[in-house]
């Protein structure tokens, strides 16, 4: 097989994108100069973050003419999100950087005031419209396909005008607007979304480009509009720790508490539900459409090049293609040797080793208290400030563990409460949610609605809003702690904690407008194989675990869009 070069200006996971394209037989290399553009015969320009940044980088980096000689030179040529959008003539993302202006066209801004922006998550590339019939293939594109999509600003898609200029265009919808998904003509093909992270779907459009398929006869399928449109994305959560003999082990808790009962005190063992690794990617191929990993142990006597889960990392995405998040660990750090090393560099690392986002928690916390203590002005140093610049904010994920505090009447706090449904221990008809750190040892002055909008600001693009009090319950989602925050920012909102069964999910993506659910301790992967069995009590109530498909079957038999699994190619 021949070599497929990928331009890395440090675009972000880079990783996952040769593994997927390993996968399918290839040998691929990544291009250091500007004048090793000249030997490759397909191009893949991947890319992640700020439309200017990654210009700028291109243009200091003398990339932008032997870019243009490869296109012209007819030669294969794909560019994948930010690499789609470096072909068209500019971007609202910052208007004074030209593109490449080889597509007509300029990129917006997604609106906000019906929808969550980024657009994060599985949609459409059709490329037939309302009524109509699929009778072509664009290298490998179905229009009954899910394809993993995560940006702020698209190209939005006018009848015809492309198509007058000989472009083949497969479009998404997400709200009431429109998009430009994919593109392609003569030797150029282009994606807004990932397909290293599409699972199947997105291998078979990897496989069609770097074949030379760029249209492909089908069998008349009529489209049907109502399987168009973003998907609820079901999210699986792995918490990783070391347990008593050292060796990493996916945990569980029951109110955040990892051990059987009893404690360690008691003599409990850390709950051992089976190998990172192993557990990831059946996860994977039972329809997961995201990979959490959350770091719960320190590692402080490793050097950073060396952390166990930049391993794990490493090993999950040779075989798993659907996003993956790291949490735990992401802030400035001192190595063994005494050096200091800067978040953005410990992203980074992950980022190499196949993450898609990081997660940030307790430190999140922190540096929310020192925004609000200098009245809401941004330092541009912390964590998610830094990470968020280079990579864009859709790569920064802030984790949230708030629990209730009961009050009897609004005036005796500061902090901003809700009229709850669930009364307090003495009747309270009152609550506010306060953040925690440390695993949820330790309780902040900081409630969750000042600490979501101060990372906001600082360009944090995703919450995962877990909750202490429904955290191992199987009692279901905290409602109104999802839609008291929810209505409080513009970024996407993935619930997490509480979830018992799959009428669960369909109660939060009914009653509430999250983005996105998060399932652990509840799913079972292989049935009668492997139950994630999250307490004691659990061991009585097997029959009662549910697989991922169970989930999103139940989801789709109650009227929502899900992304049903592709099986192998």
């Amino acid at each position: 097989m021949p070599t497929v070069y990928l331009l890395d200006y440090v675009a972000g996971n880079v990783r996952s994108l040769a593994n997927a394209i390993e996968k399918l037989g290839y040998t691929t290399e990544c291009i250091k100069k500007p004048q090793d553009v000249e030997r490759a015969e397909s191009l893949i320009l991947p890319g992640v973050g700020h439309f200017g940044h990654c210009m700028t980088q291109f243009s200091r980096g003398g990339y932008l003419e032997p870019i243009r000689r490869h296109i012209e030179s007819g030669k294969p040529f794909m560019g994948i999100c930010v690499g789609l959008q470096t072909l068209f003539e500019g971007s609202a993302e910052n208007s004074s950087v030209p593109g490449l202006a080889i597509i007509p066209g300029r990129l917006t801004r997604f609106g906000d005031k019906d929808k969550s922006v980024p657009h994060i998550g599985w949609n459409s590339a059709a490329t037939s419209r309302g009524g109509e019939t699929q009778s072509k293939s664009l290298y490998g594109l179905r229009d009954s396909s899910k394809y993993y999509y995560v940006h702020s600003y698209a190209v939005p898609y006018e009848e015809g005008l492309l198509e007058r200029n000989g472009w083949t265009v497969a479009t998404a919808d997400y709200g009431r607007e429109r998009f430009v998904g994919a593109i392609g003509r003569d030797n150029i093909f282009a994606t807004q979304f990932h397909p290293e992270k599409s699972g199947s779907a997105g291998l078979k459009v990897l496989k069609a480009f770097l074949g030379g398929q760029a249209l492909e006869a089908l069998s008349s399928v009529l489209r049907n509009d109502t399987t168009q449109g973003l998907t609820r994305r079901v999210i699986a959560c792995l918490d990783v720790r070391a347990n008593d003999q050292g060796d990493l082990v996916v945990t569980k808790g029951d109110h955040y508490d990892v051990r059987e009962q009893g404690g360690v005190t008691g003599g409990g063992q850390v709950r051992n539900l089976g190998k990172p690794v192993d557990l990831a990617r059946k996860y994977y191929e039972h329809g997961s459409d995201e990979i959490t990993f959350l770091n719960i142990t320190s590692f402080r006597n490793y050097p950073l090049a060396d952390l166990p889960m930049l391993e794990i990392l490493r090993r999950t995405s040779e075989n798993v293609f659907v996003p993956l998040t790291i949490g735990g660990g992401i802030r400035d750090t001192v190595d063994l040797d005494g050096t200091r090393v800067p978040a953005l560099e410990v992203a980074t690392m992950y980022f190499k080793s196949g993450a898609d986002k990081v997660s940030i928690g307790s430190d999140a916390v922190m540096v929310a208290e020192e925004y609000l203590k200098n009245e809401k002005r941004l330092s541009g140093m912390t964590a998610i400030e830094t990470i968020s610049a280079a990579y864009g904010n859709q790569a920064v994920v802030v984790s949230i563990d708030p629990k209730r505090v009961y009050v009897t009447s609004p005036s005796e706090t500061s902090h901003h409460t809700i009229k709850t449904k669930h009364l307090g221990p003495l009747g309270e008809k009152y609550c506010w949610y306060q953040c925690t750190v440390k695993g949820g040892r330790e309780g902040r002055d900081i409630d969750v609605r000042q600490l979501v909008t101060a990372v906001e600001a600082m360009g944090a693009g995703e919450i995962l809003l877990n909750c202490i009090d429904k955290d191992g319950s199987k009692s279901g989602f905290d409602l109104e702690l999802i839609n008291d925050v929810k209505s409080s920012i513009k970024i996407p909102i993935i619930a997490s904690s509480g979830a018992g069964n799959p009428t669960h999910f369909e109660e939060v993506f009914k009653q509430t407008s999250t983005d996105a659910a998060l399932g652990a301790g509840m799913v079972r992967l292989i049935p009668d194989l492997l139950l994630f069995l999250t307490y004691q009590e659990t061991l009585q109530f097997h029959r009662g675990e549910y697989s991922v498909k169970d989930v999103k079957d139940h989801l789709s038999q109650t009227g929502f869009l899900v992304r049903h699994f592709e099986g192998d190619m």
